[in-house]
């Protein structure tokens, strides 16, 4: 991944949190459970969560993974993880954190029943690099689920980027200080392949026996989920 989308996050770590509750009226919060809900993760299930960030949907899948399951999560900017224990162990939940990049991950191969990547496949250098190393340190019939932001159309759409263009840059430049990152991070989820396109990424993987798009909050975001053969 390039130095300078983790210099960029570095920079914004710190008050990510609280911005992200800001800019997304705290639905991110259902994206993400949706994203559980659609893997298929049930008690006792090995989980690896990739681009965790601050460990929200790390901490979700531990949820729902239980005492007897295990979830990693690791994310390739140590600043962003630098909350997550803490975050973690404030729940009560066992969860491990450790710093990696998800196109060259340091977990053998078929270690996981799911792995996971929320709004973080669009900042690595090669997608389906990506999605071929997620799916390689997943169990045969394992899943990958891949949370990111679509292109909403109709009247909503046009809501949705002018708002994405004109608002959240100025609301992230006054809690963060860092208007580029939140010009950055708009910008690159408006141009990121969406829908249909995604899963053509997905097919030129070659790790996906099947694969489903469901879009959230009239495409706002999708869950991308990949049983891998």
């Amino acid at each position: 991944m390039s130095t300078e989308v983790r210099q960029m996050f570095s920079t914004i770590a710190r008050r990510y949190d609280v911005t992200n509750e800001v800019l997304s009226f705290g639905i991110h919060r259902l994206w993400r459970q949706s994203a559980v809900k659609l893997s298929g993760a049930i008690p006792g299930m090995t989980v690896l969560d990739c681009a965790t960030g601050t460990g929200d949907l790390a901490l979700a899948f531990k949820r729902r993974v239980g005492d007897t399951g295990r979830v990693v999560g690791t994310d390739f900017c140590p600043e962003m993880l630098e909350s997550a224990p803490a975050k973690a162990a404030k729940a009560g939940l066992k969860v491990e954190f450790e710093v990696a990049d998800a196109m060259a991950l340091p977990y053998r191969s078929d270690s996981f029943d799911v792995a996971s990547i929320s709004f973080g496949i669009r900042n690595v250098d090669d997608p389906v690099k990506c999605l071929k190393e997620l799916a390689r340190v997943v169990k045969p019939g394992g899943r990958v689920v891949v949370l990111e932001f679509g292109q909403p159309r109709g009247m909503f759409g046009a809501l949705f980027r002018f708002y994405s263009r004109v608002v959240m840059p100025n609301i992230g430049a006054l809690l963060t200080g860092n208007r580029d990152a939140y010009e950055y991070l708009p910008r690159t989820a408006a141009a990121f392949p969406a829908g249909d396109r995604f899963l053509e990424l997905m097919d030129a993987s070659g790790a996906y026996v099947q694969r489903t798009a469901h879009p959230l909050t009239f495409g706002t975001a999708y869950v991308y989920v990949g049983v891998v053969g």
